[in-house]
This record gives C-alpha cells, sequence and structure tokens, in this order.
C-alpha cells in the first residue's frame, strides 16, 4: 500500500491538534456558565485547568508504549475517544465529576505532540518542516477560535451542557475521518509491544522522556523558553474569558469574540512565523525575540482599564494571540531537528511534558493569587513579566549550548 503523501499527514494531524484543542478550551470558554452551576469560585476553572494539563503530563510520561504498539494514528483516535467521554462526563454538571471529567480531558489531549510529530518528521519535506510543523501546531489556537465561536453561544442559547454535548460529536467525527490513514501510517507499530502494568509503570518507561533531553545540549533551555511560554499561553487561554466577563464587564458571547480573536490571531502566527523561521534558518533566536515582543505586549493588554471599548478589547486580544500564542510549531520543529529521526517521539514527548508542566502550575498558582490578592492583574502581570526575564536567561544558556554543539538555526 502506498504511503500518503505528506500532505495528507498533515491534514490528519492539524485536523486532530484541532479538535483537541476544541475540546479542552470548551471548558475555559464557558467557565463562567460552569462555575456557577457547579457551585464554584469562578477562579477555580484555573484548578479545572491545571487537573487537565495533569492528565497530559500522565499521557507524555507513561504513554510511550501505547504509541509504539497502537502507532500515532490509533493513538490519536484513542485520545479523541477518551477526551469525548470527558466531555460527556463534564456535562452533568457535578463538581466532584467535573475533576475526572478535566483529568481524562488531559489524557485524551495527550497523544497530540509526539504522535503528530512523530507522522510529521517521517513525512514533511526537510527544508519547509519549520512551516508544516506550524500549520500543524495552528490547529491548536484554530480549535480555540471555534470554541469561542461555536461552544459560547451554543451554551449562551441552549445550555452549556449543550455546548459540550456538541463538542462529543465533533470529537467522535474526526477520529472515524482519519481512519483510512491508519493501516499506512501506523505500518511501523510493534504490535508485540506490551502494554500491561509493568511494562508502562516500569522504570524505563517514565525516566525515558526525561532522558530525551539529553539527546542534545539545546533541548533543556529551548524547553525552559516553552514552559515560560506555556506558562503565558496557559493562563490566558484560561482565564480571559473570566477575566473580561466578570472585570471588564463583556457578555460571554463578546468575551468569547475576543477569546475567538486571541485564537484566530495565533493560527495566523503559526503559519506566517513557521515560515520565517524557515527562511531565516534561526528559529531559537526567533523565538526568542518572540518571547520578547509577547511579554510586553500581553502586559499592556492585561493593565488595561474598565471601559475600553469592546473592539479595542477584541484588537488587543488578537495582538496577544499573535506573539503569545504561535510559539509551539517553531519549539516543536526545532525539537525535531535537533535528534536523530527514531528519537522524535522520545524527545517531543520529554520537553512536551515539562512544557505541559507550565501548563499545569500556572494555572492553578494563579488562581491562587487571585484568591489571596483579590486581584486580577497582578498574576497577569506576573505570568507576562516572567516571560520577559525567562528569555534573557535562556538566550545566554542557547549560547553555551552552541559552543558544545554547533549546529546551524
Amino acid at each position: 500500500m502506498r504511503a500518503p503523501s505528506w500532505i495528507a499527514a498533515l491534514g490528519a494531524t492539524l485536523l486532530m491538534q484541532s479538535v483537541a484543542s476544541f475540546l479542552t478550551q470548551s471548558l475555559p470558554v464557558i467557565a463562567p456558565l460552569v462555575t456557577v452551576s457547579a457551585g464554584l469560585a469562578p477562579e477555580s476553572i484555573g484548578n479545572l485547568s491545571a487537573l487537565t494539563a495533569a492528565g497530559t503530563v500522565l499521557f507524555l510520561l507513561l504513554g510511550g508504549p501505547f504509541l509504539a504498539r497502537w502507532g500515532p494514528v490509533r493513538t490519536l483516535q484513542a485520545g479523541a475517544g477518551l477526551a469525548a467521554l470527558a466531555m460527556l462526563l463534564a456535562a452533568t454538571g457535578w463538581a466532584p465529576v467535573l475533576l475526572l471529567a478535566s483529568f481524562l480531558l488531559g489524557i485524551g489531549y495527550g497523544p497530540s505532540p509526539p504522535a503528530g510529530s512523530r507522522i510529521l518528521a517521517a513525512t514533511a519535506p526537510p527544508g519547509h518542516r519549520t512551516l508544516i510543523f506550524s500549520v500543524k501546531q495552528a490547529g491548536a489556537p484554530l480549535g480555540g477560535a471555534f470554541a469561542g465561536l461555536v461552544t459560547a453561544p451554543v451554551a449562551a442559547a441552549f445550555g452549556w451542557s449543550a455546548g459540550l454535548l456538541v463538542t462529543v460529536a465533533v470529537a467522535l467525527l474526526a477520529a472515524l475521518s482519519i481512519q483510512p490513514l491508519q493501516a499506512t501510517l501506523d505500518a511501523e507499530r510493534d504490535p508485540h509491544r506490551p502494554l500491561g502494568l509493568r511494562a508502562v509503570f516500569q522504570r524505563r518507561t517514565w525516566l525515558a522522556p526525561a532522558a530525551a533531553l539529553r539527546l542534545h545540549p539545546a533541548l533543556p533551555p529551548l524547553t525552559i523558553l516553552a514552559m515560560s511560554f506555556a506558562t503565558v499561553q496557559g493562563c490566558l487561554f484560561t482565564f480571559t474569558v473570566t477575566w473580561l466577563t466578570g472585570s471588564h464587564g463583556l457578555s460571554l458571547v463578546q468575551a468569547g469574540t475576543a477569546f475567538a480573536a486571541m485564537q484566530g490571531a495565533g493560527v495566523v502566527a503559526r503559519i506566517i512565523l513557521g515560515w520565517l523561521a524557515d527562511r531565516t534558518g534561526r528559529p531559537k533566536r526567533n523565538l526568542l525575540i518572540q518571547a520578547a515582543v509577547a511579554s510586553a505586549c500581553t502586559l499592556v493588554f492585561v493593565v488595561m482599564p474598565v471601559g475600553v471599548p469592546v473592539a479595542w478589547i477584541s484588537l488587543l486580544a488578537g495582538l496577544v494571540g499573535f506573539l503569545a500564542a504561535s510559539w509551539n510549531g517553531i519549539y516543536m520543529a526545532e525539537v525535531a531537528r535537533l535528534v536523530p529521526p527514531a528519537q522524535v517521539a522520545d524527545a517531543t514527548a520529554g520537553s512536551a511534558l515539562f512544557t505541559f508542566l507550565g501548563y499545569l502550575a500556572a494555572p492553578a498558582l494563579f488562581a491562587g493569587i487571585v484568591s489571596l490578592s483579590e486581584s486580577w492583574t497582578l498574576p497577569f502581570v506576573l505570568a507576562a513579566g516572567q516571560l520577559g526575564v525567562v528569555a534573557l536567561g535562556v538566550a545566554a544558556l542557547l549560547r553555551r549550548a552552541a559552543s558544545r554543539a554547533p549546529v546551524p538555526g
């Protein structure tokens, strides 16, 4: 059977990345309705998002045997199915079940980084790899934009449970749609790889992601920068709608539109900045410059005064999304470039695991600071400021790494 073209592979990974993001971002988008219905404080959405990130970390830590046994396409399908189940549970509205659903949702998202990277590393033309990885990663904000444009209006019109049921249907349809590619893209799977508890929890399995960071000296500083970006992005994606409705008086649909602008700008930016990284041949330098500018623009957005017109809020949200939510594809392409092809999945899982620790810790810390300080501005400022500081430190670390193992970019 003839292998599918890189266009078909990109289409499949883009679709599944978009759907995974659509599901994970739908909860924060309708958080003002969900938390009230469940009797939770508004900032508690940060704890639910942290649980989602924890589920993703768990898969990245222990999911290697499943990816090896099932192959990337089947693993993506399984993740979509689990995420759909999580949304069905969340639609009950019972607070304890929401906790479980958030965790399962994160596990369902977990296959997207390593499975997608494995597929694209095997099919993407080397001269356009960063652009192709960035197009695939554009699915993350694209899914978030659809959450703002679809889930929020459905929830406002028919109730938030109805909004979640829409995401279930989308996940199941997407999993079915990539089935024609399963046989060829999963051809190199190991059908004899054991999946028992002993195999999954053995020391070699959960140490493999961390060990993969030793494959190249630039991987640890690149991962630190990704964690810093993830901190900003995680806080923005988790709290923007709740913050805009609670502190700036926007309706759910208005805040959802601003959120969609943030995500939509991220879609465009990931493609443009991925293309630029290929043209300049300096992806790490590009990321450092982007981090500094993103830090400054995010600070402007989060300190804007009450009463700013909705159109300006959406414009600022789009600017922030363009800069703070468009780093992922360049970062993942660079991780894949730095290691041998056979180790791309391990390196991606290892680096992404630590990156998702940023997604895990940041919303929980943010919620804690809001509870203690009764301020939404302070945690946003801290999140934005740390990105600029980290970029300066990582620049020095990357220079040192380049002197030990010089590589282009």
